[in-house]
This record gives structure tokens, sequence and C-alpha cells, in this order.
């Protein structure tokens, strides 16, 4: 086997076993990069969705899937029924919905939230945890809060304040999140 080959495959395993996923991120190229180390990262429910584009009769842009996502414009719709959402069971569990950039956070039964998934310091994507009402990116470890009421920007630079935050209404299983 080629040295080039063997560094390549052997090497992220070793290093994402020794040091965990931010110091894989801080090293690739781009956040796309990281979409296939995503999917697992964090057992609090990391996902990595793909979808297909259509158009709707209305002319305007929709994409929808068979993982649970449709977009319209600035209406997201997640279907809460699909396996995309199974980790959701109870308040505290999230998911990082990288291909449309967001996480959406299960608060109770009857109530989610859902924010911008790019870090308001450095702009990565995919390095979440939540604890006590607080995301933390876990490239830097800068931890942001839910409540909207000091949001900042998406890679301002800040290590503090609130995630963008983006209405939603829940409707039996259909979650309902409109971006703008």
């Amino acid at each position: 086997m080629e040295r080039r080959k063997f560094l390549q495959n052997t090497c992220p395993t070793i290093t994402f076993a020794f040091f965990g996923i931010s110091f894989i991120q801080a090293c690739s190229k781009s956040g796309d990069d990281m979409n296939s180390y995503s999917e697992n990262y964090n057992s609090n429910n990391v996902s990595n969705n793909n979808s297909q584009s259509s158009n709707s009769s209305s002319g305007s842009s929709a994409t929808s899937s068979s993982n649970g996502i449709s977009v319209n414009g600035n209406t997201i719709t997640l279907d809460l029924t699909n396996s995309t959402f199974s980790e959701l069971n109870s308040p505290g569990d999230f998911v990082n919905l990288t291909t449309i950039d967001m996480l959406v956070l299960k608060i109770s039964n009857s109530e989610f939230r859902a924010f911008d998934n790019c870090c308001p310091h450095s702009g990565s994507k995919n390095a979440w945890s939540y604890a006590n009402e607080e995301f933390k990116c876990n490239t830097h470890g800068n931890t942001y809060g839910i409540d909207g009421n000091n949001t900042v920007n998406c890679g301002s630079a800040s290590t503090s304040g609130d995630l963008k935050t983006y209405s939603t209404s829940l409707n039996n299983d259909t979650l309902t999140v409109t971006t703008s």
C-alpha cells in the first residue's frame, strides 16, 4: 500500500480516537470536509441529511426528500416521525441538520425550537453539544444561549450571546420552521 493512501485511510481514524472531532475540524480544508465525520460525532444526535431538489407548481424552488425534511423558500417542514428525528426522545435532545444549517432542540413533548447551527465565533457548523439551556461549540469551547435576547451573528468572532432562533410551530408530528 502506498504511504499516502495509508496515511489518508488511517490517520483520520487515529486522530479522531485521540483528539476528537475538534482537532480534525481544525485541520480540515473546509466545513464540507467534515460531513463524513459529523454523522456520528455526537451521541446527542448530529445528523447529516441529503436532500433532492424539485420545483413546486407555483414555480418556486422546493426541496424535499425521504429524510423527513421539506424546504420551500424560508419555510422548512420536518416530519418528526421520520428516522432522521428518532433521537429526539427527551427534552434536551437535539439534531444538527447540517444540510439546512439548523439545530432542532426538543424542549418538551409539545415544544421544539430551531436555531442557526453556525457558530458565532468561528462559523463551525458541526461540533455542537447541549446542556443547561446552552449550546456549546466544541471547536473552541464557547457557549451560546437559546433565549434569543442577545443574538450574535454567524462568524462574528463573538464568544458569547445567543444563537439565532427561528420561529417554529408544531402540528401533530409536523414541525414547521420559518427562517426569516
